[in-house]
């Protein structure tokens, strides 16, 4: 899985822990039907965190008739909101590329049985 690269709004060490604690919320969300965390299944597209606290997300999922489209990306938008330090927090839902099991960690694969 290759990490979304992300600018933190330069090198500023406060926007790059808030970095973190995002990181962190978002392995905290799982997909409904698989066992992993949306981080580790490379779900998380893009990951931008503005120095003002501002956090911009593109995220996909699994399928485009996931039974979790309409509430996910609701969920990690509330969540990430909910982070200390995040003034606001917005998630777009992308479809391109398609995700597929190549995005995820080699932990994932694990988790999975892929490996």
């Amino acid at each position: 899985m290759t990490k979304p690269t992300v600018p933190t709004g330069g090198d500023d060490a406060r926007a790059a822990a808030l970095r973190e604690r995002v990181e962190a919320t978002l392995q905290s969300v799982y997909d409904p039907e698989i066992p992993v965390n949306i981080f580790e299944l490379g779900l998380i597209y893009a990951l931008e965190v503005a120095d003002d606290g501002v956090v911009d997300i593109k995220m996909t999922l699994t399928a485009p008739n996931c039974p979790a489209a309409g509430a996910m990306p609701g969920e990690v938008e509330a969540k990430v909101r909910a982070v200390e330090g995040v003034t606001d927090a917005h998630v777009a839902l992308v479809w391109d590329p398609p995700w597929d099991k190549s995005r995820m960690s080699e932990a994932a694969r694990l988790e999975l049985g892929f490996m």
